[in-house]
């Protein structure tokens, strides 16, 4: 049986794809292997970004894999550390993720771009939530990132009918970063991860764990929890010798060179 996760690095960034045809399903042998490379990113200090794809196929993955359950996989199979995929409860990833969604992303395969910091949507694209018409609901995520991230009411629809979701309208509610043509997905992932890269680690890191923190919050109470010290990655930020680098470069008329301390 071939890996159906392949990774690949290039400087700073990280690339994982799910290589598994003809539909990226993902079965727990398949979440264990996301899991493990999302590991290898989050534990590797010399990496800051990671980019996650579904190859050039027509689908990003089709979720769950349906065939497994077939054959005796539970609905709620323990799909190990991380969750479904090995991303949607990975909660100490403190790194960006970048999804480039090239095709099809239904199901579970939807959540998994959802549990991204950010998407990159080829034009080939489409999303859906398409578990209500197999008896269950999106609760590898769908149910709950889904709502914060687009109104409501168009949340609701999208979980109750499973209606397909173009990329344009997916621009339009703000879910994803951009809608480019399908030939040109990896190139505009692989340009937003190196812009990303090139800033300091630690201050990516602060941004994603400030967010999580305080987005419940109101701005007010969101900067009394920052002030606090309550944020292990802020105060590690402020703290930090690239905190001193950053305004010496622009000093110098140099570009800073980051240490991640």
């Amino acid at each position: 049986m071939t890996n159906p996760v392949t990774t690949k690095r290039d400087g700073a960034v990280f690339e994982i794809m799910l290589d598994r045809p003809k539909a990226n399903a993902i079965n727990v042998a398949t979440s264990r292997a996301l899991y493990k490379a999302f590991a290898e990113f989050r534990d590797d200090p010399t990496l800051s970004v990671a980019i996650l794809s579904g190859g050039e196929g027509r689908f990003f993955s089709a979720g769950w894999d349906l065939k497994a359950g077939a054959e005796g996989e539970a609905v709620d199979a323990d799909h190990g550390p991380g969750g479904f995929a090995g991303l949607t409860e990975l909660w100490d990833l403190d790194k960006p993720v970048i999804a480039a969604v090239n095709g099809l992303a239904f199901g579970g395969g939807f959540e998994l771009a959802l549990a991204a910091d950010l998407i990159i949507a080829a034009d080939t694209a489409e999303f859906a939530l398409t578990e209500v018409t197999l008896g269950i609901m999106a609760d590898s995520g769908g149910v709950l990132r889904l709502p914060k991230r687009i109104p409501l009411p168009i949340a609701m629809e999208l979980l109750m009918t499973a209606r397909r979701l173009s990329p344009d309208e997916a621009a339009r509610w703000g879910l994803v970063n951009k809608v480019v043509p399908k030939d040109q997905l990896m190139q505009e992932a692989r340009a937003l991860a190196a812009t990303i890269a090139t800033n300091a680690p630690l201050a990516l890191k602060a941004i994603k764990a400030v967010i999580k923190a305080t987005l419940p919050l109101d701005v007010k109470e969101g900067y009394a929890l920052m002030r606090s010290g309550a944020i292990p990655a802020y105060t590690k930020m402020l703290k930090s010798e690239d905190a001193l680098e950053g305004p010496l470069a622009f000093a110098e008329k140099r570009k800073p060179e980051w240490k991640g301390r």
